[in-house]
């Protein structure tokens, strides 16, 4: 059942007669920075092998192209396919881990580059890109439980059936290679969070200059405003409106209110 429904977490599952293991294949899209994933189910008896696909990710002609290359490895029974299958899968997540560093690379420095790093767009891709991780982390991080117990060193320590105890070195090897593509996944969540924490305060610090331009125009425009506004009142006694050169003298001050606030304004790097 689980087989045919597919959507399954990894694991590990022995019954009477076989062992059942579910394995998560991704591969990376780095031109639209999308991970994606597949399933294979893999059972295997004293004497057979079935595996089911799902999803086009799974490297079952890389496995079975490997195992006839390497004919001496099915010495070992089906347990080298399930191995094979193994290695197979986590090597690729290798891979895959690289290529996500090498992308979180390149978003840092669009991140902290002079132009880029308050656009909308940047925003978004860093969000996208943190949920890709979290894709690759449903594929990785529960695999660690069976293949440590294929491995012989889970909590349960006890010999899985059917897997051939000369095996075990082969799983720990694979094992090692996942537990640094965790490290590796654990590593990136973080460093995608600070990168977003980055660049959320440069866009505060970039809308703080903004106000604080705006604020310093609106302050300088306010001057002419208010002196325009007083002597555009029609009172009766305002003696200055008769004085003999009020008009240029007020220009004057104007003027000059004007230069001393840009210069006080640009000083402070408001402007």
């Amino acid at each position: 059942e689980d087989a045919l429904k597919a959507h399954q977490r990894p694991k590990l599952e022995v019954y009477d007669d076989s062992l059942f293991m579910v394995l998560k294949p991704v591969g990376y899209e780095a031109r639209s920075d999308i991970v994606s994933s597949g399933e294979v189910m893999v059972f295997i008896g004293d004497s057979f092998v079935v595996t089911v696909r799902h999803g086009e990710e799974a490297p079952l002609g890389v496995v079975r192209a490997r195992l006839e290359h390497e004919p001496e490895m099915l010495r070992h029974g089906p347990t080298a396919v399930l191995y094979t299958i193994a290695d197979a899968v986590v090597d690729h997540y290798v891979d895959v881990a690289g290529e996500l560093g090498t992308d979180l690379a390149e978003l840092e420095a669009e991140v902290f580059s002079p132009t880029g790093g308050g656009s909308r767009h940047t925003a978004s891709r860093i969000y996208a890109f943190k949920r890709q991780i979290m894709e690759f982390r449903k594929a990785t991080g529960p695999l660690a439980q069976p293949l440590s117990r294929l491995a012989g060193t889970g909590l349960i320590g006890a010999r899985v059936p059917f897997v051939h105890d000369k095996a075990q070195p082969f799983f720990r090897d694979v094992n090692d290679h996942l537990t640094r593509v965790n490290e590796a996944v654990e590593g990136l969540d973080r460093l995608v969070s600070d990168v977003l924490s980055a660049h959320l305060a440069q866009m505060s610090v970039r809308q703080n200059d903004d106000m604080r331009k705006i604020s310093a125009w609106a302050a300088m425009a306010a001057v002419p405003t208010m002196i325009a506004g007083i002597y555009g009142m029609n009172f009766e006694h305002m003696p200055e409106l008769h004085w003999f050169g009020s008009y240029p003298v007020l220009i004057v001050a104007m003027a000059a209110v004007e230069v001393l606030l840009y210069r006080l304004f640009k000083r402070r790097g408001w402007l």
